[in-house]
């Protein structure tokens, strides 16, 4: 009787309570697979004009690819840096390179590398933020230094109006 008696109480709780409606909702922004796809295919245009011969990867905030390609001459483990690099700017909201850096300068937080496996913390991602939140993340693997993979990374968010 007395589960009955809460069960019912919970209920007109939950029946009274204000229903939030769509516009009440904050717009969010997130990544298009039309603008990954434009910023995969900016940042391989810009590394092969450099002469770079990379894979690039676009992930979504949760770090799931979205886009991702590479150049017919790119190693075969280049696919797998780009995402980790695009997946670990998507997950911590920085430069990948920046990371690397700062593990290098402050060694008590190279634990940071073993987080998740899927995070690659070499130069080369960046995190992809749009209206001031980070919906993504880009990731370049092939050039000789993460320094290049960024600048081409680059490139393709200023493709699609990413400063």
């Amino acid at each position: 009787m007395l589960k009955k008696a809460l069960f019912m109480a919970s209920l007109s709780v939950l029946l009274a309570a204000p229903t939030a409606q769509a516009a009440d909702w904050p717009k969010q922004s997130y990544l298009s697979l039309e603008l990954a796809q434009k910023a995969v295919n900016a940042t391989l245009t810009k590394c092969k004009t450099d002469g770079y011969n990379v894979s690039v990867a676009v992930v979504d905030r949760g770090g799931n690819l979205l886009s991702q390609s590479r150049h017919p001459m790119a190693g075969p483990h280049t696919i797998g840096s780009s995402q980790g690099k695009a997946f670990t700017s998507a997950s911590m909201g920085r430069p990948s390179g920046q990371l690397a850096q700062m593990i290098g300068e402050k060694p008590f937080l190279n634990g940071l590398r073993d987080m998740d496996s899927r995070l690659v913390i070499l130069g080369g991602g960046l995190p992809i933020v749009i209206n001031g939140e980070r919906v993504g993340g880009i990731g370049v693997g092939g050039a000789p230094g993460g320094h290049l993979d960024e600048e081409c990374a680059q490139e393709g968010l200023a493709a699609i109006g990413i400063k």
